[in-house]
């Protein structure tokens, strides 16, 4: 794998204690900002709405959505993931549209034996369509420590992060006929579930059940976000611009330093990309592959 250089590695360092010292400053309550909505005891809040946490058992494995629905924000989780042998277990952590034809933009992390790399696993859906799929390793353990994950979604762009890394951007390219969430609100939700007819090797490495209960731990909820309520968003003309603090990231995109952060992890730790596989587009790959600067 190729060094990072010296100066961007410093450069990501700031950025991340930053975004770590943003996050705790304006910290949400699970209490106040989210649900638990299924599991039957196997998700809990803990050090009075500090700490979220959701297992998975051979029974059942539990999930929570936010109160609150979003029409673009600045999302920040930090997410501690399974432990051990998580192989067969998906920790899914997602915005998701109560349509019909829904948005979604996702992360799923997808367990691995004991010592092997998670997969991080990206997709975005507009108006019910999917197949947006990259996935990735990370450069670091995502179980010994909590770690932040983030999803900038605002009308030009998508941008997912770990830590102020950009993994990946998605643009808005309505103007080449790409469908883009952007019209309706999304909740944020998180599940913890058995997947192991697919999830680690194909479905070739099976969930050990004989290491349940899995859990993954959640705290330093922040959402700098438009929030929806009764038809109408909270940045309107006549509202307060967001649910934090400044709108800056209504227009934010990324700068050389950031571009050169993506780039190194695509180079470095990219393992899927949907717009290099044109056997599962045997019509040609879609119009956003093709567009310069989009992958």
């Amino acid at each position: 794998m190729a060094s990072f250089p010296s100066f961007c590695y410093i450069a990501l360092l700031i950025s991340a204690a930053l975004v770590s010292s943003a996050v705790i400053s304006s910290a949400g309550n699970f209490y106040q900002d989210f649900d638990i909505t299924w599991g039957d005891g196997r998700a809990k809040i803990l050090n009075n709405g500090e700490i979220l946490t959701l297992s998975l058992d051979k029974a059942s494995g539990s999930g929570f959505n936010s109160k609150s629905e979003y029409l673009f924000g600045k999302i920040d989780m930090q997410i501690k993931l399974v432990p051990g042998n998580s192989a067969g277990t998906v920790t899914a952590y997602y915005l998701r549209s109560e349509e019909a034809l829904w948005d979604e933009i996702d992360f799923e992390f997808l367990g691995n034996l004991s010592g092997e790399p998670y997969i991080v696993h990206t997709n975005v859906f507009s108006q019910g369509k999917g197949n947006r799929e990259q996935q990735f390793y990370l450069w670091f353990d995502p179980t010994a420590d909590f770690h932040t994950y983030s999803v900038l979604w605002n009308p030009q762009r998508i941008i997912f992060s770990v830590d102020g890394t950009p993994i990946r951007e998605f643009k808005n390219l309505e103007s080449i006929g790409v469908p883009f969430p952007k019209s309706q609100p999304m909740k944020i939700h998180s599940s913890l579930w058995n997947a192991d007819d697919w999830a680690t090797r194909g479905g070739l490495v099976k969930t050990d059940w004989t290491q349940a209960p899995f859990t993954a731990s959640y705290k330093n909820f922040n959402a700098n976000a438009c929030v929806w309520s009764s038809g109408s968003s909270s940045c309107g003309p006549n509202s307060p611009s967001t649910s934090g603090s400044n709108n800056s990231w209504l227009s934010e995109e990324l700068d050389s330093a950031s571009q050169e952060r993506l780039n190194w992890v695509h180079k470095n730790y990219m393992i899927y990309n949907y717009c290099v596989d044109p056997k599962r587009f045997p019509q040609g790959l879609p119009p956003e592959c093709t567009a310069t600067g989009t992958t």
